[in-house]
């Protein structure tokens, strides 16, 4: 069922800016964001509103529920609070899924999370969803375990930070170092039996677009291969980012304080730009 009174793209966009949190909100221009967040939101209103998107989604995902089902909703939690719902998959897993709060009417504060889940297991029930996920700046939310944290940091400031003058990049230009990144992760799940999984090497394929993105790097420490670090530029809430795509020490280069260094090391290498 298609919701009734779904606001325009401009409005979920206005609504998306408020909750950002406030250190960013000088990262970009309020117009240029608020465009940026306007076409990110259109596509929400689609999920909302295709059903034969939904129908994709459905045949795709095939567990079960019809195409319907999987229509973002705009519902209202409490009086004051209206959001957009969407049911999602962690990595596209048909055994991970959860309900997404992409855009809140004001920011969600704590007192509003078991309305949020009650809601979204009103419309989401069919899939057993365990989790879900909001964006807000308004609070920190005790209680409540995090399924992942979200790091971000301007441009311009880490183009400040110190890098460790051993340390050096060098465009990667094929995949003949990818082994052994896998076998530096490996080494990490055998020291770290109890999270296996939560960190993985990007694919072969993502690598390669990152290689023609030309922001794709080896790490190299005393003459040798160390890691990779890597971003693709994308746009996400409502900034314009390079996201981390990979970022790998090997185990020799381990052990000797380069974490601090990691992150500056990119920063020379791109464009003058906004963003984080």
């Amino acid at each position: 069922m298609i919701s009734d009174n779904l606001p325009t793209a401009a409005e979920l966009a206005h609504f998306s800016l408020t909750a950002q949190h406030p250190l960013t909100l000088n990262w970009c221009p309020a117009p240029e964001r608020l465009a940026n967040l306007a076409e990110e939101h259109a596509f929400d209103l689609q999920l909302a509103s295709d059903l034969d998107l939904a129908g994709k989604r459905a045949e795709f995902i095939n567990v079960g529920p019809p195409p319907e089902a999987y229509l973002n909703r705009w519902v209202t939690v409490r009086p004051d609070l209206d959001a957009m719902l969407s049911i999602r998959f962690k990595g596209l897993d048909v055994s991970k899924p959860f309900v997404d709060v992409s855009v809140t009417s004001r920011p969600v504060v704590a007192a509003d999370v078991p309305r949020l889940s009650a809601a979204a297991l009103r419309d989401y029930g069919n899939f057993h969803p365990p989790r879900i996920r909001v964006w807000s700046a308004a609070e920190t939310f005790a209680g409540l375990k995090p399924d992942l944290r979200v790091l971000a940091a301007s441009l311009a400031e880490l183009r400040g930070e110190e890098v460790a003058p051993e340390l050096s990049l060098r465009p990667t230009t094929d995949h003949s170092n990818y082994a052994d990144a896998q076998a530096a992760y490996a080494a990490v799940d055998a020291a770290h039996p109890k999270h296996i999984g939560q960190a993985g090497l990007l694919s072969e394929e993502d690598l390669q677009d990152t290689i023609e993105a030309g922001t794709m790097f080896d790490v190299i420490w005393r003459g040798k291969w160390s890691g990779y670090a890597g971003t693709l530029p994308e746009t996400q809430l409502g900034l314009p980012v390079q996201v981390v795509q990979e970022l790998l020490l090997a185990p020799h280069a381990r052990g000797h304080g380069f974490g601090a260094s990691s992150l500056p090391c990119w920063p020379a290498t791109f464009p003058p730009m906004g963003g984080c």
